[in-house]
């Protein structure tokens, strides 16, 4: 009984190290890559078949003589360990799997438009809920055993014990399963390195965006897939100087308010608000891409107000297109006037390049001001990486 009960007070120590899922205590929010150091999440079947197994193993405290004891040891001990089996890898899983709040803000974006809000807090709720569950019964059914008189009952006590435990894991282990499955659904994410400057590639659906992808890249790029889309995104990189630099296109924009934007246009906005990015904003004048010049202008509009902050390059793609059929569009637009449509229509907006991957046109200049803008961004990292080093120490001071 005292080695039952000393058992128990281990299990339970701290209070089971409860996970909070709401509140913790605040600390520094983490680098990008989360999802690359989850826990590996074992089927449910398994945890409770390897848990059954390894409780049956359990044989009583070496000397104790009389029959009755010996059974009421063994069998509270067995449901113990039956208990600990289920509940530490679930406890283990939940301290693990990282706060949402502690992640980086586009982490959490993709946690919300893969998972949908609030559904990655609902699984680990209830995981630990199951745990809290396992704890309970096993240590009532534990004591119940442990309590025996007889050999006979010890045995009865222990046969329904573990029937009891087992019922109610198995009532909920599907959450366990979900758990799994958001484990690798996260953990196949791409990865971006925020310390690597990173040139993003911005525009209307159809705009010529991966093919300059395909241009400025040293080497073939490789295809990101993410979860909500099966559309694959085209990453590459650009090495010069014997520096490496990231470049990457992004899902298309449409003119639509952002509560209207599906999760493909939302993971662009989410690039732009979170990551350390410079835009190559690419425009279509030709008319061959299926959003209008007009709202093409929109949509630049909104985005350079909205992103101020970004160093920032123009290029209007397609140019072999424009000489040879120029085209000229009215705007029922109410924020644009007549001039800035035909302004921008001549040759978008003011210090873009105009590039035809067909013909090569303005590619070379294209990428040198790639590599001046790279190189710009890889100094802004710096000085912010340097001045969060400074706030560090500030604090840590104070």
């Amino acid at each position: 009984m005292k080695q039952y009960l000393l058992d128990s007070r281990q299990t339970e120590k701290k209070g089971a190290l409860e996970h909070n899922l709401i509140e913790k205590p605040s600390r520094t929010i983490e680098s990008i890559g989360a999802f690359q150091k989850l826990p590996v999440v074992q089927p449910s079947i398994d945890i409770l078949g390897s848990a059954l197994r390894k409780a049956r193993r359990v044989s009583a405290t070496k000397g104790i003589v009389n029959i009755a004891k010996r059974e009421k040891n063994k069998g509270a001990k067995q449901l113990d360990a039956l208990m600990k089996e289920l509940a530490v890898p679930l406890r283990t899983y939940v301290e693990n799997f990282p706060n949402k709040t502690h992640l980086h803000p586009y982490e959490r974006s993709l946690i919300e438009l893969t998972l949908g809000d609030g559904y990655y807090e609902k699984v680990l709720g209830k995981v630990d809920g199951l745990r809290k569950r396992v704890v309970s019964v096993g240590k009532e059914h534990a004591s119940l055993c442990a309590k025996s008189t007889t050999k006979r009952e010890a045995e009865e006590r222990l046969i329904e014990g573990t029937k009891i435990i087992e019922a109610s894991f198995d009532q909920e282990r599907k959450v366990v399963d979900d758990l799994l499955n958001i484990a690798k659904t996260l953990r196949a994410m791409p990865v971006i390195n925020l310390e690597t400057p990173t040139l993003c590639l911005v525009g209307a659906p159809n705009v010529g965006k991966s093919s300059l992808v395909h241009v400025l890249s040293t080497g073939k790029p490789e295809i990101c897939n993410y979860p909500f889309t099966t559309r694959g995104i085209l990453m590459g990189h650009i090495i010069f100087n014997h520096q490496k630099f990231q470049v990457t296109d992004t899902p298309g924009l449409l003119k639509r308010h952002d509560d209207d934007r599906n999760n493909l246009e939302k993971l662009t906005l989410a690039v732009l608000s979170h990551l350390p990015t410079a835009v190559l904003y690419v425009h279509d004048l030709s008319g061959e891409c299926g959003t209008s010049p007009s709202a093409q202008f929109s949509i630049y509009k909104e985005i350079r107000e909205k992103f101020p902050e970004h160093l920032w390059l123009d290029v209007v793609s397609k140019a072999d297109l424009l000489k040879s059929s120029p085209v000229i569009y009215a705007t029922d637009d109410r924020d644009l006037t007549q001039h800035e449509l035909e302004k921008y229509l001549k040759s978008g907006p003011d210090g873009a390049i105009n590039v035809s991957v067909t013909t090569q046109e303005g590619v070379h200049e294209l990428k040198q001001r790639v590599h001046e803008l790279l190189n710009l961004q890889m100094a802004k990292i710096k000085d912010i990486s340097n001045n969060q080093v400074k706030d560090i120490s500030n604090n840590q001071e104070k």
